[in-house]
């Protein structure tokens, strides 16, 4: 028996608290509606909202300051984070010194750095033994930790980054806006971006589907400043970010 719109609607909102980005496939498989009921309920749930729209889905609504835990971002978009962070290892070049920004997309690049000659300057706690296990020269800036997101910040992990510089870093993002730029919820992290995004020769932010077209809270950098990486976007989103920086994407 089909479900009634409201039942359906309640689903749908329910899977977005449990999983916060979900597809339009996952949708219809979840609830056997066709595609374009799935869409419609998207529409009117996004004028109530209670959700938003994005590129082939959707995503729940959030406060600018909200941010999910390490083992949440973990979870979410894996083959998509895989992808981007298979296409960013391929810029690194051998005897390069770079910065691994702490995040769950550039936690990906590990394994495809493996067997490079390479330094690493990271502020991810979680970065570090997979580092050491690939025998990857490693270097940690202090700071305080963020148990949220297991994240080293503060005064300390500035002071540890003023004494680099690097060929390139890798950072990740919690919104990307063609107006607002790249933008994360907690202005401590967003400075230690910013500190080695001014401390390197090339930058690159790392940015899955469900980042797109967001704001946060505290301010990273301008696209400009920075070429963008992700897995999917439509000819819209291209368009909009190509006129301020470079994108690569690589969903295929």
């Amino acid at each position: 028996m089909e479900m009634l719109t409201p039942e359906r609607q309640e689903m749908l909102l329910q899977m977005l608290q449990e999983q916060r980005v979900v597809t339009i496939p996952e949708f219809v498989k979840a609830t056997d509606a066709s595609i374009s009921t799935i869409r419609r309920d998207l529409i009117e749930l996004e004028k109530q909202k209670l959700l938003q729209r994005v590129h082939g889905g959707a995503t729940i609504v959030s406060s600018l300051s909200y941010e999910m835990s390490y083992t949440e971002k973990e979870t979410q978009n894996q083959t998509g984070k895989q992808n981007i962070a298979a296409y960013a290892a391929s810029l690194v070049g051998e005897d390069e010194c770079i910065f691994l920004d702490a995040g769950t997309t550039t936690y990906q690049m590990i394994p495809f750095l493996s067997g490079r000659n390479v330094t690493v300057v990271t502020n991810g706690l979680t970065h570090l033994e997979a580092l050491y296990d690939k025998d990857i020269t490693v270097y940690v800036t202090g700071g305080l930790v963020k148990d949220k997101t297991r994240t080293l910040i503060g005064r300390g992990a500035m002071t540890a980054l003023s004494q680099y510089r690097f060929d390139k870093c890798f950072l990740g993002t919690n919104g990307v806006h063609s107006e607002n730029g790249y933008t994360t919820p907690d202005p401590e992290e967003a400075a230690i971006k910013r500190q080695a995004l001014l401390r390197s020769d090339e930058t690159f932010v790392l940015a899955d589907r469900s980042k797109l077209d967001k704001t946060t809270f505290a301010h990273i950098a301008d696209l400009t400043e920075a070429t963008l990486i992700v897995d999917t976007v439509s000819s819209k989103q291209q368009t909009a970010y190509k006129k301020f920086t470079s994108i690569k994407v690589v969903d295929s």
